[in-house]
């Protein structure tokens, strides 16, 4: 029982990433759905895809690679169920000079820090990803 799926989720992708696997293949819900989808847009997977039937279904994420160097180095869990942090949107700063981003949850729904800047919405920080 994961107690955390957001934490699981993104530690299988960058684990994947680290064995220089295609795919990874996560538990679903609709919140990590919704995550995946945000990474898709930011660059950092592929493709995001629902497999298997409504009790039994999973995330199939394909990952990226830029010449065998795996797009994701390195993940960072902000807000967990213990502690949630939460920024204004003009608190947001930039994660390791630009190369990498943190991701918010909304009221418009789950987004790079960037656009949550530029729509000026602050939020829960989940995570950062470089």
């Amino acid at each position: 029982m994961v107690t955390d799926p957001i934490s699981d989720l993104i530690i299988r992708i960058k684990n994947g990433s680290a064995a220089g696997k295609a795919t990874v293949e996560v538990s679903y819900s609709r919140f990590a759905e919704n995550v995946a989808h945000a990474l898709k847009k930011s660059g950092y997977l592929m493709s995001v895809e629902k497999k298997g039937k409504p009790f039994t279904r999973s995330l199939v994420l394909g990952l990226v690679y830029f010449d065998t160097m795996a797009r994701i180095n390195n993940v960072e869990r902000i807000s967990k169920p213990s502690r949630r942090i939460y920024q204004k949107y003009n608190d947001i700063r930039t994660v390791r000079s630009g190369f990498g981003n943190s991701f918010l949850s909304t009221s418009k729904g789950i987004m790079a820090d960037q656009e949550a800047k530029r729509l000026k919405l602050g939020g829960e920080v989940l995570f950062r990803i470089w």
